[in-house]
């Protein structure tokens, strides 16, 4: 072999073992969380490929999502989930809250890893309230990390019932052996006494002093407020690298919300 064609090979070689190295230990995750209003968007008309865009447009690898019809009438018997798999080449999963309209509602979660397990969690709730729950999945980020990931939709009626479910939520999450993420619709503003039970167990990912909107509350802008979070637990073991607001007034009434983590060492 020549000179040459050697160097070249070992730099082909270099670039391989780097870039395998990379993929093995990457240990940076891009987190979505979004609300999608059952699949509508803002002008009624089931336009998928705009939700799907906005998830697709900041990358995510894992994406929890609020508000999912399952073969519903009033979603024109759409499985969303498999739609949005579909459009953004993830694994879907959906996890019903409760029957409804002739099919399902509840949770989904988009996820570019393969899922090793999966559990659907039901939150506490008065019989005149919506149920809720949180849906978890198991995956392995890279060769030597498995982390948790929960996306939740707590109650909008009452700060009280919204209380018993983050309970729900500590009482069985808070226990797991692997680092864990949880996103979602907590609708809950900072500082509200939910949020700040989360906040003494769990690393939340916000300015509390000028925090971002995620609802902007269209029919009244003055009220737009912050009801969508991503937050991880241990807290020692995440960092957090970037934050955006991905602000599209028409595929939902709430923005999506971005968080890129880092998993540290404790």
């Amino acid at each position: 072999m020549s000179s040459y064609l050697h160097k070249v090979f070992l730099l082909f070689f270099l670039v391989l073992r780097i870039g395998f190295a990379q993929g093995e230990s990457n240990r940076t995750i891009r987190v979505l969380t979004f609300n999608i209003f059952h699949g509508a968007t803002m002008k009624g008309d089931f336009d998928l490929d705009h939700i799907a865009s906005v998830i697709n447009s900041v990358k995510p690898d894992l994406v929890a999502l609020q508000e999912v019809d399952h073969l519903t009438n009033r979603s024109k018997k759409y499985n969303l989930m498999n739609e949005l798999a579909i459009r953004t080449n993830f694994s879907p999963l959906f996890a019903r809250a409760m029957e409804f309209d002739g099919g399902e509602y509840g949770e989904g979660i988009l996820s570019k890893f393969t899922f090793i397990s999966s559990r659907n969690v039901a939150l506490p709730y008065p019989s005149d309230k919506e149920p809720r729950a949180a849906v978890e999945v198991v995956v392995r980020i890279n060769k030597s990390d498995t982390i948790a990931f929960v996306g939740t939709h707590l109650d909008h009626t009452s700060e009280e019932v919204r209380l018993s479910q983050v309970e729900e939520i500590n009482k069985a999450f808070l226990p797991n052996k692997y680092p864990t993420i949880l996103a979602g619709d907590l609708n809950a503003v900072p500082g509200s006494e939910s949020i700040n039970t989360l906040e003494k167990q769990w690393q939340t990912f916000y300015n509390p002093v000028s925090y971002e909107i995620t609802f902007p509350n269209q029919s009244n802008p003055d009220e737009a407020l912050k009801l969508d979070y991503i937050m991880a637990k241990p807290k020692q073991r995440w960092k957090e690298l970037e934050r955006q607001v991905i602000k599209d007034d028409i595929a939902s009434d709430h923005y999506a919300l971005l968080s890129v983590l880092e998993l540290i060492d404790p």
